[in-house]
């Protein structure tokens, strides 16, 4: 009985493991795709970093935790932070080539224009300031 639970607690960490793994790998993949996209990007300015930002109109995730945490970055931030927000659903062809799969989704854009995190789903305002301040200098 105990070998029992011993293979399959093994078994259980070792298919969270390759999830894990394979999470990664596919952030790099998109992070790597992504490299040297401007599109999208037209308002912004070189100097400050921004969060590239896809939503939808029917995203209820997206309205009461995500864009009040990004609200929240831009106002602990010292500095300046561009929002650049799209409508993945009216611009899906936009959501196509960055690859966002789902909303909310943001990008990490570090001050001279290259994507650095990809966040798929609600990330912190913890978190956001974290990512960005990894690339602010």
């Amino acid at each position: 009985m105990a070998t029992e639970i011993l293979t399959r607690t093994l078994l259980a960490l070792a298919i969270t493991g390759v999830g894990v793994g394979a999470y990664g790998l596919a952030n790099r993949y998109v992070l790597r795709r992504a490299a040297h996209k401007t599109r999208g990007l037209e308002t912004f300015h070189p100097g400050a970093p921004a969060i590239l930002y896809f939503t939808t109109p029917a995203c209820a995730p997206c309205k009461t935790i995500q864009r009040p945490a990004i609200i929240e970055v831009q106002k602990t931030l010292e500095y300046d932070v561009q929002v650049i927000e799209v409508n993945a659903s009216s611009q899906t062809d936009m959501a196509d080539y960055w690859g966002v799969l789902s909303v909310p989704t943001t990008f990490i854009i570090d001050k001279t224009g290259q994507p650095r995190h990809i966040n798929h789903g609600v990330t912190s305002a913890r978190e956001l300031i974290k990512q960005i301040e990894m690339y602010k200098n």
